[in-house]
């Protein structure tokens, strides 16, 4: 494989783990828990909310770019919700910290990247295949 076509390949892996995370934290933004306690405990028996995820992407000289996941930070936000069993006495609980204008945004980074990525590597495979075939 060409080192082209490795920088793409490493490119189209960190494209599909940004739309992989995003997608999780789009499914889950809607699953509430229990407010944490000052020192970030859940009350026990109480359920937690989900905690979103970011990708951070770096360069990898030569070889294009890797990606590693975190927690985002903070994970939750206080929402009133006064029916839920484990609301507080005062009706809030905690909802993941997701902001879905930002995790389309990130899905459409996601899918240009890796049409662009895509494009790299057929480019790479033309020049490749009209190289050899000038060459025989």
């Amino acid at each position: 494989m060409s080192s082209i076509s490795a920088i793409a390949v490493s490119g189209l892996k960190a494209a599909t783990r940004r739309l992989e995370v995003s997608a999780s934290n789009v499914a889950n933004q809607q699953s509430t828990g229990a407010l944490p306690t000052a020192n970030g405990a859940v009350p026990a028996g109480a359920p937690q909310a989900y905690t979103p995820l970011q990708v951070t992407q770096t360069a990898v000289p030569g070889s294009g770019t890797q990606t590693s996941v975190t927690p985002t930070t903070p994970g939750t936000i206080a929402i009133a919700d006064p029916q839920a069993p484990f609301a507080d006495e005062s009706g809030m609980v905690a909802a993941p910290n997701v902001d879905l204008a930002q995790e389309l945004i990130g899905q459409m980074v996601a899918k240009y990247s890796y049409t662009a990525n895509l494009a790299t590597l057929k480019a790479d495979r033309d020049m490749t295949k009209a190289l050899l075939d000038t060459t025989a």
